[in-house]
């Protein structure tokens, strides 16, 4: 079953404006400045926005690391990042960086942050140091509008499975490709010993929405079954959840800032801009167990 998406209305109050710039996901919000301490009811708005459409969205942000830090802070502890370089001096702000010699992008292809954790993360806000003139946009994608346009029937199946998810393909010793080119961003392969199981579909804690949760990047396989027999239904919901109807693509600029939820959404880094640097400074915030 398909259904239609359409963008609510810009909500405006004396302060803040929430433009929505895509029809399943995605939410710019002005009239804040990130540097300062927000008030509580800023806090709210914000959290309230970013359960709704998923990933918002500021621009012309002139952030040091530590409001960086502090804006984080307000929403949920930080979560500090096992395999990407740290910016220096600051453990809990990961670099998502890629140099002009250097082939491959970090989250170049769609999934969700954490998803191999036990306790998956909230969220990531992810903040544009330095970017090429053109490319290097970020596409993200809806799991709730994902989720809405299954048919009865396949939500009647999926409702009460679970799927096993693993850092180790990903950030382990075995994982070959690229691993030259990665050096200096990417490391502590030994780390990579996550494995955890979650329901492929889960209420969001925030919303009360349900919402789709497997991912390409992340995902292995469905609980009590083989990967042989789990493959053709995983490689259906991808194709299904990365339908262009429930995504929305975000071009950065220096000082924008995207906020994006890891349990309503997924996300693709473009890797379109060859020979040019691109550094963005990324913080992951702890969530809460899903169900």
């Amino acid at each position: 079953m398909s259904i239609a998406v359409s963008a609510p209305p810009i909500i405006r109050n004396d302060r803040i404006e929430i433009r929505p710039v895509g029809g399943a996901v995605g939410a710019e919000i002005h009239g804040l400045d990130l540097s300062r301490s927000l008030a509580e009811d800023e806090v709210k708005t914000v959290r309230s926005a970013l359960f709704e459409h998923g990933v918002v969205f500021f621009r012309d942000q002139e952030l040091t690391p530590e409001q960086h830090i502090a804006f984080a802070e307000r929403f949920a502890p930080i979560n500090i990042n096992r395999f990407f370089k740290h910016a220096d001096g600051y453990p809990t702000i990961a670099e998502v960086r890629k140099e002009p010699d250097q082939k491959a992008n970090i989250g170049g292809g769609w999934h969700t942050d954490h998803s191999y954790d036990q306790v998956p993360a909230l969220g990531s806000i992810l903040y544009a140091r330095e970017v090429p003139p053109t490319g290097g946009d970020t596409l993200f994608a809806s799991m709730y509008a994902a989720y809405d346009a299954l048919s009865d029937g396949l939500k009647a199946t999926l409702e009460g499975m679970r799927a096993m998810h693993s850092s180790r393909h990903v950030f382990g010793a075995a994982n070959k490709k690229n691993a030259e080119d990665r050096k200096g961003r990417i490391g502590n392969a030994e780390l990579a010993t996550q494995d955890a199981t979650h329901p492929v579909v889960i209420r969001h804690p925030g919303s009360g929405r349900k919402a789709l949760y497997v991912n390409p990047g992340f995902t292995l396989q469905f609980e009590g079954w083989t990967v042989e027999e789990s493959r053709p239904l995983l490689d259906y919901l991808y194709r299904h959840a990365s339908r262009p109807e429930f995504s929305c693509r975000f071009r950065w600029q220096p000082g924008s800032m995207a906020f994006w939820d890891n349990r309503a959404t997924w996300h693709y880094a473009l890797n379109d801009y060859q020979g040019q640097r691109r550094l963005l400074h990324r913080i992951t915030l702890e969530g809460v167990a899903l169900s």
